[in-house]
């Protein structure tokens, strides 16, 4: 699909949230995305620097593409939940190669009196619930990161059962239960769990909420909407005004989503580089054994915790750094949703530098790599790489290092204590 093509769909495209697809001949999805502006981010598919900020993967997609849909939402979040839909109806190509979905999330609703909501990685689905365990489950989710600030949303209009363990049912309707189910939880303290823990809820008035959250999950607002309305007027009718309240605050909750960190995650996952990321990695193992591998975030000076991310190594060599450097760089690359760094920083010298530079190179990703050479005391000795990439950059390169290594080492120990 080229430029020209794209401006005929232009038209068709809101300044607002939603999800969008790229067809290809006959009709196939090749793409699915979601976006707080259609036209911007479809318009960003066909700037200059596509292949320099999404990689060659989107590059190809584009150009197989015949044309390009939006479908507008009300909210970001809607968006989400729609764009997990799609991909999952039509398993687009571009999406699984561009990230291994066995890492995708995904939503479980456990098959229990009181259902929990839990969040789960595909590569954990069959394991973690297997058959028969489980009511409902929705995803894939592809951002990981923002579908989670998603829950917190929903956990916020409608609260429900995470952890905690409902009260004895012999307890449930004595107004004086026994330690144990006399104090609630944390979660349901700060309404985020409706009572499940004290008896506060009964089973029957739990399905509901477990009912509005499926029909929110499964695309059907409207008459998730008209539901909560005709619930609100049974329960005024009924002079259960308090009950009736709480439904009206679901109501207008879910008519007024506030999309405030859904937009915040939507611009941290942009399409453009950010002013100054850069991204460190770092193996750990004993003799070779129970490796892990590391990427950590800094930016503008600061730590991003809530970026980093573990990598058990699968494939490479044992005892082999550089083989493990390389699969967790090019695991890292197949996640196209995570933008891309300005600066790569390795744990080491020329052959860490050279491994990294293999995969980039495969990948047709340009990105400087410095490395931090240590001392026997592995304290930083120097700097290897062009001066120009490290000028300026000295004490962030040096605090991405020290942070991958921490981080690293605290993953490889925790993963052995679980041996």
């Amino acid at each position: 699909m080229k430029l020209e093509d794209f401006k005929k769909f232009k038209k068709k495209l809101p300044d607002s949230p939603g999800v969008y697809t790229f067809y290809g001949p006959r009709r196939k999805v090749l793409y699915v995305g979601k976006a707080t502006s259609l036209r911007d981010r479809v318009r960003s598919y066909f700037g200059d620097d596509l292949i320099a900020t999404r990689g060659p993967l989107l590059v190809d997609m584009v150009t197989k593409a015949r044309a390009v849909k939006g479908t507008p939402t009300d909210s970001v979040l809607e968006a989400l939940l729609l764009e997990a839909q799609l991909i999952r109806d039509h398993q687009p190509p571009h999406n699984t190669e561009l990230k291994d979905d066995k890492s995708f999330n995904y939503l479980v609703i456990t098959k229990e009196e009181y259902p929990r909501l839990v969040v789960v990685r595909g590569k954990d689905l069959d394991t973690d619930f297997p058959k028969g365990s489980t009511l409902y489950q929705f995803g894939p989710f592809p951002h990981g990161m923002q579908f989670k600030e998603a829950l917190k949303l929903i956990r916020r209009i409608f609260p429900f059962r995470t952890t905690c363990t409902p009260c004895p049912r012999e307890f449930a309707s004595v107004p004086r239960q026994p330690a144990g189910c006399s104090k609630p939880c944390f979660d349901a303290q700060i309404g985020l769990c409706p009572g499940v823990c004290t008896g506060k809820v009964t089973p029957e008035e739990y399905r509901k909420t477990i009912r509005h959250i499926v029909l929110l999950f499964q695309g059907k607002k409207k008459r998730l909407m008209r539901e909560l309305e005709r619930e609100m007027k049974e329960y005024a009718k009924r002079e259960e005004f308090e009950k009736a309240a709480e439904i009206k605050r679901s109501y207008f909750g879910l008519k007024h989503i506030s999309d405030v960190s859904l937009i915040k995650e939507e611009f941290r996952n942009g399409i453009a580089h950010r002013p100054a990321r850069i991204e460190a990695y770092d193996i750990a193992h004993i003799s070779g054994t129970s490796a892990v591998g590391v990427m950590v975030v800094v930016e503008d000076h600061e730590k991003q915790p809530g970026e980093y991310r573990n990598f058990r190594i699968r494939a490479a060599a044992k005892g082999s750094d550089t083989d493990a450097l390389k699969e967790v760089i090019a695991r890292r690359l197949g996640h196209n949703e995570w933008p891309y760094p300005r600066l790569i920083v390795v744990d080491g010298s020329t052959a860490q530098m050279n491994a990294a530079k293999a995969v980039l190179l495969q990948y047709g990703v340009d990105i400087p790599i410095v490395g931090v050479v240590k001392d026997e005391r592995h304290r930083a000795r120097r700097l290897a790489g062009a001066r120009e990439h490290t000028q300026g950059r000295e004490a962030d390169i040096l605090l991405a290092n020290a942070e991958a290594h921490r981080y690293a080492v605290a993953y490889h120990r925790k993963l052995r204590s679980r041996l």
